[in-house]
């Protein structure tokens, strides 16, 4: 048995002592974006670094022939889905797709349920994002998809210690709790680890910072926080009852609650296509 306040007192000290266990991505998604890194780079050995995974091959072309990138005919090998994406977005997709893989470990049935709750409600945030960052010229709305697939990252690792603690499955609220405390500091280690941009690093830690006022130009970490207050309307969570007009991002974008609601009412379609392209449905 172990109470609420002993389970984060584990956490909090794990995470000072840097002796949290995080997730890892897959080998070949860490070679595929260090090849990306070199200026020097050409789609060909990119493709030949993918084709060593047959799983990661299958998807990428199903990515480069889904509603999003398709062309004139369809892609049959990887050289030419990597050639028809384009090495930026491969960079983004193989960590898209070697995530989902993060969230589907042997879990008791509570934890399980939350993963797979999770996972839904982070390709609903990262296809709202995507639909968003289209409004900002010098934003990527694939860099932006990823934010939002990865903004609760942190909560994976809670969500497995917390397995085993059946005490803990028994009330839902209370470990939503732990999570909305500790996600956006373990998110911030989990994607340092990946070294992953720090623009989306900035999205795992401060996504729910809602008071959050950044100089500059908008940025990823604004466009998923919005993406993340629209993903929970008509929801019992707690920022499903947030007043928008309290929130400053909205008046950084330009962008009033009710042009939000109506910008993503009309891009409907295309976050379905997101969605359904990053297995939200599964």
């Amino acid at each position: 048995m172990i109470t609420p306040e002993q389970f984060v007192g584990q956490l909090v000290e794990d995470i000072a002592q840097n002796k949290l266990e995080v997730p890892t991505l897959p080998e070949v998604a860490l070679r595929v974006r260090k090849l990306i890194d070199d200026p020097n780079v050409n789609a060909n050995q990119v493709a030949k670094v993918i084709s060593t995974d047959a799983a990661l091959s299958t998807r990428m072309m199903q990515v480069a022939n889904s509603v999003m990138f398709t062309g004139m005919t369809q892609v049959d090998n990887v050289r030419a889905a990597v050639n028809r994406l384009g090495l930026a977005i491969v960079r983004n997709m193989v960590v898209a797709i070697a995530t989902k893989a993060l969230y589907s470990p042997k879990l008791p049935t509570f934890a399980k349920a939350r993963m797979q709750e999770l996972w839904k409600h982070s390709t609903k945030v990262a296809a709202l994002s995507h639909a968003l960052a289209k409004r900002y010229k010098h934003l990527r709305p694939d860099e932006a998809m990823l934010g939002g697939l990865i903004h609760d990252i942190g909560s994976l690792p809670i969500i497995i210690r917390a397995a085993k603690y059946p005490e803990l499955g028994q009330d839902p609220a209370v470990l939503q709790k732990i999570i909305d405390r500790l996600h956006g500091d373990i998110g911030r280690l989990i994607l340092q680890a990946w070294h992953l941009p720090d623009e989306l690093v900035a999205v795992a830690a401060e996504h729910e910072d809602l008071l959050r006022i950044s100089l500059g130009a908008v940025d990823y970490v604004d466009v998923v926080m919005v993406a993340n207050l629209h993903s929970y309307l008509g929801t019992k969570h707690h920022l499903a009852q947030v007043d928008w007009t309290n929130v400053p991002v909205f008046n950084k974008m330009a962008l009033s609650p009710d042009e939000s609601i109506r910008l993503f009412r009309e891009a409907q379609a295309e976050i379905n296509g997101v969605y359904d392209l990053l297995g939200g449905k599964a």
